[in-house]
């Protein structure tokens, strides 16, 4: 299949890497031509337009950082648009959005289907990361292959709309967690506690998670560089904070992250890193959060391998 892929970020960039590591043939754009180079020297095709790619493509992949963004590029894909053609949108975006322009593709012949990850980009590196996939189910099983390709433990969710619902709630969690460990981490300090063997007594106990054992590492070394920056945050938990709207849900805690991000950004700037969010405590006491050791970058020990469908309890 040839695969065309827009939005080589910091996400985007990895993924589009592990088609390319595993022989795809891939054709490559961003606005950033620099990143596009890169992609070429390893053997990629640099993409006219949009459009041009879907015209040539079987598959276009968008990886990008707004509904806005993504609705420019699929409204210049649509008119290339035939049988046979599939979009797949891996961006972290609004269901209704992406329903909506899923809607489109479908009108003019073609298949849609929304695909965000979650795990990290060091898991986005490896081709481990794990992938929500809504759409039809015959669609589902034709890019099950590429799926496979790009993430470890792919999830069909339902229709379109129902991945992106699910993984900006999953977001939410995870930006739950990262501000309970900020928090957690600060009180420690305060009280006079080595922050390493803190580290070690959240991660053999009941309090540990997937955020503490991969972003609590970057918080100590100091770095605080995820990859993932607060706007993006507060883009996250924001579309979370909409869906729950929407339902008449009288969320708490959802409403007051979406605060402290705010205030994040206003102090640090859009494109500072989320885990920097601890320097608002940090500030507020006095305290330097950080520990020796820790590496201050989030590599993915765990070797490449193929990926598989999960599948639901029923």
């Amino acid at each position: 299949m040839k695969v065309g892929f827009i939005g080589l970020g910091n996400v985007g960039g990895k993924l589009a890497g592990s088609l390319l590591r595993n022989g795809h043939d891939l054709t490559v754009h961003d606005l950033d031509p620099d990143l596009v180079a890169t992609f070429v020297d390893r053997g990629a095709v640099a993409g006219q337009s949009p459009a041009q790619m879907m015209a040539t493509c079987e598959a276009v992949i968008t990886c990008l950082p707004s509904p806005a963004a993504c609705d420019v590029v699929v409204s210049e894909m649509i008119p290339k648009v035939i049988p046979g053609k599939i979009w797949m949108e891996m961006s972290t975006t609004d269901a209704r959005e992406v329903a909506r322009l899923g809607a489109l593709v479908l009108a003019a012949g073609g298949a849609a289907v929304e695909c965000p990850v979650s795990g990290g980009c060091h898991r986005a590196a490896t081709g481990n990361i794990s992938i929500f996939a809504g759409c039809d189910r015959a669609t589902f099983e034709r890019v099950l292959p590429l799926l496979t390709t790009l993430g470890r433990r792919v999830l069909h969710t339902g229709p379109l709309g129902s991945a992106s619902q699910l993984k900006v709630m999953t977001n939410y969690l995870a930006t739950a967690n990262l501000l309970s460990i900020c928090e957690a981490l600060v009180t420690m300090k305060a009280a006079g506690l080595d922050l390493a063997t803190t580290y070690e007594a959240i991660k053999i106990s009941s309090g540990t998670s997937f955020v503490h054992e991969t972003e609590s590492q970057m918080i100590l070394n100091g770095c605080r560089d995820i990859n993932f920056t607060m706007d993006l945050v507060k883009k996250d938990i924001g579309l979370f904070q909409d869906i729950a709207a929407a339902h008449d849900v009288p969320l708490e805690i959802s409403p007051l992250m979406v605060r402290i991000f705010e205030d994040g950004i206003k102090r640090y700037g859009p494109r500072a890193q989320s885990d920097d969010i601890i320097r608002r405590l940090e500030e507020a006491t006095g305290l330097d959060v950080t520990s020796p050791g820790f590496p201050a970058e989030m590599l993915d020990d765990e070797p490449e391998a193929p990926g598989y469908e999960v599948v639901p309890y029923r």
